[in-house]
C-alpha cells in the first residue's frame, strides 16, 4: 500500500508500510537524484527528503489527481521535490521532463492506497458501498461498472481468473451476464452481493469477492502491465550503484518483480561451449539482500502489511 503518514485533506489516511527499510535501501547517496515512482499521499517522499542533502533531488509520480494534488503541496514546501502526473509506465518521459539522464534510486510501492480504499466514491472497496468505478486515474475510461456491462462473459470470466486466480471465475462471469439484463451493476455492493452467490465454497477470514475486485481492479488499471514497463524503464535509468526498491502486496505483482529482478542479477545466460569473456558472463545488476516482509508489530498496526514483499536491485559499479 502507497503511502502516507500525513493525514490528506479529505481525511482518508495510509500508514506506509516498510517505511523506514525501503528508504534505507534506496538512498545511498544523499546529494543524489530519486524517484518515488508511486507517491500517493507523501509518505515515502517526505522520509526521503529528509535524507537528502540540499543538492538532492526527488521526483514523485501518480496516476490519481488527489496525488498529484498532494505532490504539488509538498513542492511549494520544499524546492528539492517535483511531482509527474502519470503512470510509472511513463518513467522515461517523466525523468526527460526534468532532463535527468539518469537516477540513483527508484521506489516502487504497488497496489492501491489506503485513502483509495477507504473513499467509498472511488469503488474499489467491497466493505464500502459505492459506485463501481476502480479507476486510479478518473481521467481515463472505461470504469468497472462500464466495462462489465460490456465485457463478453468470456472474457470477464478470464480476467477473473487471470488477475484473480478465482476457481470460479465462470460462475461470476455468467451470474454477472445474467444479472446484467435484469438491471445494470452500478455499485460495489451489488458486484459484492453477486459474487457470494456465484462462490459456492466461502474461506475462512477472506470475503467471497476479494478476488474479484483485485482483478478487476488490476485490469482496469492495467497494473500489471505498467508494472512490467516501469521495471524496463527503472533499470535503464539507473545509474551504478543505484537501486530499485520494489513493495508487492499480492502474489502476482511479486512473481512478475521476482522474476524481473532474479533474470537481471543471473545475467546473460549464454549456451554452453560459447568461449565468452568474464565481463560477457557477468551481470550488470545484483540483488540486494532477501526479500523482506514486515514485521509482527507492523502488522498488529496495520494488518494491510501481512502480504507485503520487498526487493531490491543494484546496478553494480563497474
Amino acid at each position: 500500500m502507497k503511502d502516507a503518514g500525513q493525514e490528506p485533506a479529505q481525511g482518508f489516511g495510509h500508514r506506509s508500510v516498510l517505511l523506514d527499510e525501503a528508504v534505507d535501501y534506496l538512498v545511498n547517496d544523499p546529494s543524489g537524484r530519486y524517484v518515488d515512482a508511486t507517491f500517493g499521499r507523501g509518505g515515502h517522499s517526505r522520509l526521503i527528503l529528509t535524507q537528502l542533502s540540499e543538492q538532492g533531488e526527488l521526483l514523485g509520480i501518480d496516476k490519481d489527481p488527489e496525488a498529484i494534488a498532494a505532490a504539488e503541496a509538498l513542492a511549494a514546501e520544499d524546492s528539492r521535490f517535483c511531482g509527474y502526473h502519470g503512470s510509472f509506465a511513463e518513467l522515461s518521459q517523466a525523468l526527460d521532463s526534468q532532463s535527468w539522464p539518469t537516477v540513483n534510486g527508484v521506489l516502487m510501492d504497488l497496489g492501491v492506497s489506503s485513502p483509495q480504499l477507504d473513499d467509498a466514491a472511488r469503488g474499489f472497496s467491497f466493505m464500502r458501498n459505492g459506485p463501481l468505478d476502480m479507476r486510479m486515474n478518473p481521467q481515463q475510461a472505461p470504469t468497472a461498472a462500464q466495462w462489465l456491462a460490456e465485457a463478453d462473459e468470456r472474457d470477464i470470466a478470464d480476467v477473473i481468473w487471470r488477475y484473480g486466480e478465482e476457481r470460479f471465475s465462470r460462475r461470476i462471469a455468467r451470474l454477472v451476464v445474467a444479472k446484467r439484463q435484469e438491471e445494470a451493476i452500478e455499485t460495489t455492493r451489488q458486484l459484492a452481493e453477486l459474487v457470494a452467490q456465484a462462490v459456492p465454497k466461502k474461506e475462512k477470514h477472506k470475503h467471497p469477492a476479494t478476488r474479484t475486485f483485485q482483478a478487476i481492479r488490476i485490469f482496469i488499471n492495467r497494473e500489471l502491465e505498467d508494472l512490467e514497463a516501469g521495471l524496463k524503464s527503472a533499470v535503464e535509468r539507473l545509474a551504478p550503484g543505484g537501486r530499485l526498491v520494489v513493495i508487492s502486496f499480492h502474489s502476482l505483482e511479486d512473481r512478475l518483480v521476482k522474476r524481473f529482478m532474479r533474470d537481471l542479477a543471473r545475467g546473460p545466460q549464454i549456451p554452453k561451449g560459447v568461449p565468452v569473456t568474464a565481463d560477457q558472463e557477468r551481470s550488470d545488476y545484483v540483488l540486494v539482500g532477501k526479500a523482506s516482509k514486515a514485521n509482527e508489530q507492523e502488522i498488529v498496526d496495520n494488518v494491510r502489511a501481512r502480504s507485503a514483499v520487498m526487493r531490491v536491485l543494484e546496478r553494480r559499479v563497474n
